[in-house]
C-alpha cells in the first residue's frame, strides 16, 4: 500500500504496491530511520549522554552522516516507570536543539505528550509531533491542528509511570487497532489530514514481550486496516532483552533483527538509536526483498 506523509518542510512517499513493503527513496532503502536524540538525564538507554547542547548537535550531525531521514528530539524520558517533568523543564531541554538543529537538511521531530510542549515545537518549525500519549491530553488537537506537520499516533496504556502495570488484553492487536482507530476518527474530525498522519503499536509502552511480538508479527494487519504508515520502534527495548539475554547495552544485534522484521512485516518508519547499522541492514534487505 502506498502512502504519502507530509511532515512540515518535507513529504515522504512510502511504501510500494505488492507484497513487499518498501519506501520509494533516492537511495533504494527500506524504510524510513528516525534517529533518537534524549536530551533528558534519565532516558532508559542513552540517559545523560547528549543533553548538553554541545554533545545533542554533535550527536544529530553523526546521525545525519549515518543516513538518518529525521531526528526525533526528547525531552521527558518515558521509561516504565518514568515520572513525569514540568513543561518548563521540557521545554529547555527541548528548544535549543531543535532551534539549532533546524538547519540540517532533515525532518525535526519532537517526542512529547504535552500540548505546551507541542505548541512551542510548532511555533518553531517541527516537523512532526511524536505523541506516545496519541494526542489525547486536552488541548493537544488544538497545539497541531494548524500546522503543516506530520503527527505520530502511538498506543500506550496508562501512563509511562504505571503502564506495564496494566498490560492486559483480551486481544491486544484488536485492541491497539481500536484505540488508534479512534483516536486517527479525533484527529481527522478536528480537521487534520490523514496524509500528517502515521501510527505506533508501542512496543514496550503497556505491552508484556508477547503482546509486543504478536504485534510485531500483526504490523501488516494494523496497516491495512487503519491504511496509515506504521512506524516501530524496537531499539534496545527490553523485549529485544528478554529475547536475547543481552542487557540494554549489548542489544545492536537484536534491534537489528527487531527493524528487519518490522519492515518486513509492513513498517514504512524505524525509530532507533543505532543508525549507521540500521541503514546498511535495511539496504541489503531491501536490495533482496526486491529482486
Amino acid at each position: 500500500m502506498r502512502h504519502f506523509l507530509q511532515c512540515g518542510r518535507f513529504g515522504y512517499s512510502l511504501g510500494v504496491d505488492g507484497p513487499a513493503a518498501s519506501t520509494v527513496r533516492s537511495d533504494a532503502s527500506a524504510a524510513l530511520v528516525m534517529g533518537i536524540l534524549n536530551v533528558t538525564p534519565d532516558s532508559f538507554s542513552d540517559g545523560g549522554r547528549f543533553q548538553s547542547l554541545e554533545f545533542a548537535i554533535s550527536r544529530a550531525e553523526e546521525m545525519v552522516l549515518d543516513g538518518a531521514d529525521m531526528i526525533d528530539i526528547g525531552g521527558e524520558s518515558t521509561r516504565p516507570g518514568a515520572l513525569p517533568v514540568s513543561v518548563e523543564e521540557e521545554l529547555q531541554r527541548v528548544m535549543p536543539a531543535l532551534y539549532a538543529l533546524r538547519g540540517l537538511g532533515k525532518a525535526l521531530s519532537v517526542d512529547t505528550l504535552k500540548p505546551a510542549v507541542m505548541r512551542e515545537a510548532v511555533i518553531a518549525g517541527a516537523d512532526m509531533i511524536n505523541d506516545v500519549n496519541g494526542f489525547r491530553a486536552p488541548g493537544a488537537i488544538d497545539a497541531v491542528r494548524d500546522s503543516d506537520c506530520g503527527l505520530c499516533i502511538m498506543h500506550m496504556v496508562a501512563s509511562p509511570a504505571t503502564m506495564q502495570q496494566q498490560a492486559q488484553y483480551v486481544d491486544v492487536v484488536a485492541e491497539v487497532i481500536a484505540f488508534l482507530a479512534e483516536r486517527v476518527e479525533a484527529l481527522t474530525a478536528a480537521g487534520i489530514a490523514r496524509n500528517r498522519l502515521c501510527i505506533d503499536p508501542g512496543f514496550g509502552f503497556g505491552k508484556t514481550v508477547e503482546h509486543n511480538i504478536t504485534l510485531l508479527k500483526n504490523i501488516g494487519r494494523i496497516e491495512r486496516e487503519l491504511r496509515l504508515p506504521v512506524l516501530a520502534g524496537l531499539s534496545r527495548k527490553s523485549t529485544i532483552g528478554a529475547i536475547t539475554g543481552r542487557p540494554v547495552d549489548q542489544r545492536l544485534a537484536g534491534s537489528l533483527a527487531g527493524a528487519l522484521a518490522a519492515v518486513a512485516q509492513g513498517a514504512t518508519l524505524l525509530r532507533v538509536h543505532d543508525v549507521a547499522e540500521t541503514v546498511d541492514a535495511l539496504k541489503v534487505w531491501h536490495r533482496v526483498a526486491t529482486l
